[in-house]
């Protein structure tokens, strides 16, 4: 830590809390009022008193902070140009005043993604917790580790989601929903977790035996990132069907920045599924999946392009990706489009091939480049 002196007083810098909050307190104050937040920098204070406990502070003159030697110690050095500071500030706050879509400060209401990604996180070790759990686990200890994660998980989403469906009725005109539907969502959740085991034990079996490089289950939930994609997906689908609106999407978002697996929460996966390696694949909203499918990295099952037209709105509400039937494995960099589009049962799709046509079960589809076109073996 350091110390900074100013207006009389000592000033010293204490290492940030468990939040990442800066700390500071005047060793010339009452005990009572030793600590307090909300200084990102060291700052001249208006005040002649400490502040509060919790209080933040005013400032007027503002200081750089320095770190020295990683330590976290604190020099502070005058910022000499301050009034372009401010003028910055002020423009970009008139900013706000112009018609983009994105000034709407109605936004300050919408749900917290950093909350939502917490409440994920809770989730996650309840569905593995044998692999998350950082103390010894028994049967008699067991339930109270489930209790630890799902209590916290459950209060946060029911806020997320009232928060999201409070927004989406004031700016969407959607439909009233009671005050204690977020509630009844959450715990419907809650409900289809031992099932929601069971289906993706199925797909962590899936990627053990469809990839040879793996050498144990325990391999593949630790570091697998398609299981961490297929597992945010999951959860993302069930608050999905349940008409939840904007949390699944940052659920599989988050998944996606973690992954580089884009999974829509809409997308209708049977059992049993893989991704090997995973990198670049796209999944789309209506795309529908059946069991024991295999993907490789950087398969597209994608759309046909609509513009905002009033005609291709009512596209978007029809089925606009591909179906994959049973046991279909389609190799790195296939491109697959189309609501109309089948693959039907058992087919390999060969790497690099564009379809935006059927094809018959049991098809054995390869890139020809000479014609440019698949050919079915």
């Amino acid at each position: 830590m350091g110390t900074i002196h100013k207006l009389g007083a000592k000033w010293e810098f204490v290492n940030p809390d468990r939040k990442g909050r800066s700390r500071f307190r005047n060793l010339s104050a009452p005990p009572s009022a030793h600590v307090f937040y909300g200084l990102p920098a060291a700052a001249r204070l208006k005040r002649e008193s400490p502040p509060k406990y919790g209080q933040p502070v005013v400032s007027v003159q503002f200081y750089s902070t320095i770190l020295l030697n990683g330590r976290g110690c604190m020099m502070a050095k005058r910022l000499t140009r301050q009034k372009e500071l401010e003028a910055s500030i002020d423009s970009v706050r008139d900013s706000y005043s112009g018609p983009e879509e994105i000034n709407n400060l109605e936004s300050a209401a919408l749900p917290n993604k950093r909350a939502v990604i917490d409440a994920f996180s809770h989730l996650k070790p309840v569905i593995y917790m044998g692999f998350y759990s950082t103390r010894s686990l028994d049967r008699d200890n067991l339930r109270h580790t489930i209790a630890e994660n799902l209590y916290p998980s459950y209060e946060i989403l029911v806020e997320q989601i009232s928060r999201a469906v409070t927004y989406e009725e004031q700016m969407r005109d959607a439909p009233k929903r009671g005050p204690e539907w977020s509630e009844k969502v959450v715990l419907g959740l809650f409900r289809e977790l031992p099932n929601l085991r069971r289906i993706l034990n199925g797909d962590v079996l899936a990627a053990f035996d469809g990839d040879p490089a793996a050498k144990s289950v325990e391999e593949v939930v630790f570091s697998y990132p398609a299981l961490q994609a297929i597992t945010a997906y999951r959860i993302a689908h069930l608050l999905y069907l349940a008409e939840v609106p904007m949390i699944p999407r940052i659920i599989t978002e988050h998944a996606h920045s973690e992954t580089g697996i884009d999974i829509h929460p809409g997308a209708e996966i049977g059992e049993r599924f893989f991704i090997d390696h995973g990198t670049g694949v796209v999944i789309g909203e209506t795309c529908v999946i059946g069991n024991h499918v295999k993907l490789y990295q950087g398969v597209t099952l994608g759309a046909l392009s609509l513009p905002r037209t009033e005609r291709a709105n009512l596209e978007r509400q029809r089925k606009r990706h591909p179906t994959i039937e049973d046991q279909v494995t389609i190799y790195s960099g296939v491109t697959i489009l189309g609501g109309d589009t089948v693959i039907g049962k058992g087919s390999i799709i060969g790497g690099n091939v564009w379809l935006v046509k059927s094809v018959p079960p049991g098809s054995k589809i390869s890139y020809d480049p000479g014609n440019n076109i698949p050919n079915n073996n």
